[in-house]
């Protein structure tokens, strides 16, 4: 796309990189209410999944599968195999490495008959404490010439917490 740029990006602590990315996007969100541009395409961490459902594709953390289950849209029969394979996931959390969901999800693709599971943190070469970000640098230009008062102060402190990372 015209105008992105992407990065991978390193940090030290997980948490405090996934709040200072909330603050971002929360920042860049109330101002793309009001503009119509936001400078955040997108942010992949190492352990992304993405799932296809009859809605489209829903994006969670290898951990979090528990709290979707309720929101996919798939068949019992899918929802169970899926359950076992991110359950065995989990159970290997502090030893897991991309490596591993790569594999995890290949094997569970098979098991389903079908690729609905998706991993795109392997081919893009990211590993923990890594994120894959997509940056808008139209958006952030046009942002930053018609900003001002306090909707500038916003801009400004999403920039200064995003450049901690870029």
């Amino acid at each position: 796309m015209a105008g992105t740029i992407s990065k991978i990006i390193h940090f030290r602590d997980e948490e405090e990189f996934l709040d200072d990315m909330t603050e971002i996007m929360e920042r860049f969100s109330y101002l793309a209410s009001k503009y119509g541009h936001n400078p955040v395409e997108g942010i992949l961490l190492w352990d992304y999944i993405g799932v296809q459902d009859e809605e489209g594709v829903k994006i969670f953390r290898v951990g979090e599968f528990p709290y979707f289950e309720g929101t996919l849209k798939v068949d019992l029969e899918t929802l169970r195999v899926m359950e076992r394979y991110f359950d065995e996931m989990e159970s290997k959390w502090d030893e897991l490495r991309v490596e591993d969901i790569a594999y995890f999800v290949e094997m569970l693709n098979d098991a389903l008959g079908r690729e609905i599971v998706y991993y795109e943190a392997y081919d893009l070469g990211l590993d923990r404490n890594t994120a894959y970000i997509i940056l808008n640098l139209v958006s952030l230009h046009y942002l930053e010439s018609v900003l001002d008062g306090r909707d500038r102060e916003i801009f400004e402190e999403a920039v200064e917490l995003l450049m901690r990372y870029i």
